[in-house]
């Protein structure tokens, strides 16, 4: 009977033991994201070609019809490279009427010099008129100045002749035919496109809201529509200051930092427009939790495997993500799924990134 007063004590005693030592809080699986400001802003993405900066269109500086075609669309030309040719009959005509008239007025300055030399001769002697002489003279000038013209039109007809050949004026790649081989053409009507392919920038198409608010500083992201990982930045150059009535854009001219191999000549392209902005940091809507009217993230110890809550502001709400301030930097991980169910520092067990 004496001993049950001892055995009573040891059970509260184990009790309250038990009591002292509770069990471990557990372990609870969430999601997390790392924090990653944002300094820049996407402003869309446009499509456009790479093109020549300077191109130039040609035409014959005579009018006629065309005989040959001598390249095609693609073709690369050198500096003085024939591009195409007119029928020559009509200048080659021109040319035999004005060598002829040269011919005779040629004759004609040679009997000139002759009889104002015997004038003159006649005129020392004695024997010759001033009249005479004077008349002479008169004639020799009157036909040196007509041989001086007939010179001047032979190497007019000339050249008209070898205006009838059209040839490139630099180093080119041909990039349209405006006329084809048996069509008549005026003098200086367009024939054909010349692209200098040594100097290239990116041609794009702006919707007027994008136009109308390009600022300075604005970056532009030019990569190959087929090899995206081909790219490089460029800046605007310049924009055309009137809207395409149809489509209601602006061509804007891109000039490239780089020009890679493979940015050739109409080559399709993906412009990403960006511009600068104050760091701002954008994440899951999922990671913010409102507790007694005040707005909280939950922020992981990645040593410890804790977490712990951290007040924020909300600044914007856009869908599916929310940017938020307040004391948070680059590198934190934060949960993103599971927030209701933590405690200050409680054990969690990270799992993949959450997708943004």
């Amino acid at each position: 009977m004496k001993r049950m007063p001892w055995l009573v004590l040891a059970g509260l005693m184990i009790s309250a033991c038990s009591k002292s030592e509770p069990p471990p809080e557990p372990v609870r699986p969430v999601l997390s994201v790392e924090v990653k400001p944002e300094a820049v802003e996407n402003l869309g993405r446009f499509a456009g070609n790479i093109e020549a900066r300077y191109e130039s269109t040609l035409g014959f500086r005579v009018g006629g019809r065309i005989a040959q075609r001598s390249v095609d669309v693609g073709s690369e030309v050198e500096k003085g490279q024939l591009l195409a040719t007119l029928d020559p009959t009509d200048q080659q005509n021109n040319l035999r009427a004005s060598q002829g008239d040269l011919a005779r007025i040629q004759a004609q300055y040679i009997n000139a010099q002759a009889n104002a030399r015997r004038q003159q001769e006649l005129f020392d002697r004695g024997v010759g008129a001033q009249a005479g002489l004077d008349v002479a003279q008169t004639d020799l000038k009157t036909t040196s100045a007509s041989l001086e013209q007939a010179k001047a039109a032979v190497s007019q007809a000339q050249d008209q002749v070898n205006y009838s050949e059209l040839r490139s004026d630099h180093s080119a790649v041909v990039t349209n035919w405006k006329a084809e081989a048996g069509q008549v053409v005026s003098a200086g009507q367009e024939v054909v496109t010349l692209a200098r392919p040594d100097i290239k920038e990116a041609v794009i198409d702006l919707p007027l809201p994008v136009a109308d608010q390009l600022q300075e500083g604005v970056e532009f992201l030019v990569a190959a529509q087929l090899d995206p990982d081909i790219s490089t930045t460029a800046t605007l150059r310049e924009i055309e200051p009137q809207a395409e009535k149809s489509t209601r854009t602006r061509r804007a001219r891109l000039t490239l930092a780089q020009t890679p191999m493979a940015f050739r000549l109409g080559t399709a392209i993906s412009v990403t427009l960006t511009t600068a902005i104050e760091p701002r940091t954008q994440l899951p809507a999922s990671v913010v939790q409102e507790v007694d009217g005040k707005i909280q993230i939950w922020v992981i110890d990645v040593q410890n495997q804790t977490v712990s809550p951290r007040a924020v502001k909300v600044l914007s709400r856009d869908g599916d993500s929310v940017e938020i301030a307040g004391d948070i930097k680059a590198g934190d991980r934060v949960v993103s799924a599971g927030v209701n169910s933590l405690k200050p520092g409680q054990k969690v067990k990270t799992d993949k990134d959450a997708p943004r």
